[in-house]
């Protein structure tokens, strides 16, 4: 929907500045309403088969990075060009959510991880406990989760999304094994990031 306001309000603007000021006046806005009505898509996605998580977030793999003790960091990063909606990694129970504030910088960057302002959701279900952690960036200023505690999960469900550019993570733990490395692409919901350790899928 806010695509939709956007680009209503700044074609509205648009239509001020042909009337009052010059016809090609209005151009440059009615080039960003279609740009924000682009930004804010929202393709449907189906959820691959099988005991997997999949990508949180459409983007770049920056980070796969062993956090010690047995846990490990998969980054996403979200150019302005991707899909900003995110979903969840695996189907369950959220049985966190914890907004924190922190600093903007790029989002690409590693400290982005632990640094920047960030929204993080704890999620449990077949056996496994995931985190997923929604990272403002350089531009992004606003975090949108939908989610709450005690809320049910579906494969690939829509958890929310970050305005602009930024970032994703979602950590795990031993019994999970990466399934991308850093510069593969990946769509949310739909790309497989990690496959449980030991099962067919891992093979």
């Amino acid at each position: 929907m806010d695509g939709i306001y956007y680009a209503c309000g700044l074609t509205l603007v648009g239509i001020a500045l042909s009337y009052f000021v010059a016809p090609w006046a209005g151009i440059p806005l009615y080039i960003l309403a279609a740009f924000c009505l682009y930004f804010f898509r929202d393709p449907e996605r189906i959820p691959p088969p099988g005991d997997v998580m999949v990508a949180p977030a459409d983007g770049q793999v920056v980070a796969v990075r062993d956090l010690g003790e047995g846990e490990t960091r998969i980054s996403i990063f979200l150019n302005i060009f991707d899909v900003h909606v995110n979903r969840t990694p695996i189907p369950g129970k959220v049985m966190q959510v914890v907004y924190t504030k922190g600093k903007f910088m790029n989002a690409s960057h590693e400290l982005a991880s632990s640094d920047n302002e960030q929204n993080t959701l704890v999620i449990e279900g077949n056996g496994t406990r995931v985190t997923c952690r929604q990272i403002a960036g350089l531009i992004a200023r606003r975090i949108v989760c939908y989610k709450r505690p005690g809320d049910v999960l579906a494969p690939a469900e829509r958890i929310g999304y970050i305005k602009f550019g930024s970032r994703v993570d979602v950590i795990y733990g031993p019994e999970w094994q990466a399934a991308v490395k850093i510069g593969d692409r990946v769509k949310a919901g739909a790309s497989v990031v990690a496959k449980r350790a030991g099962s067919r899928e891992a093979v």
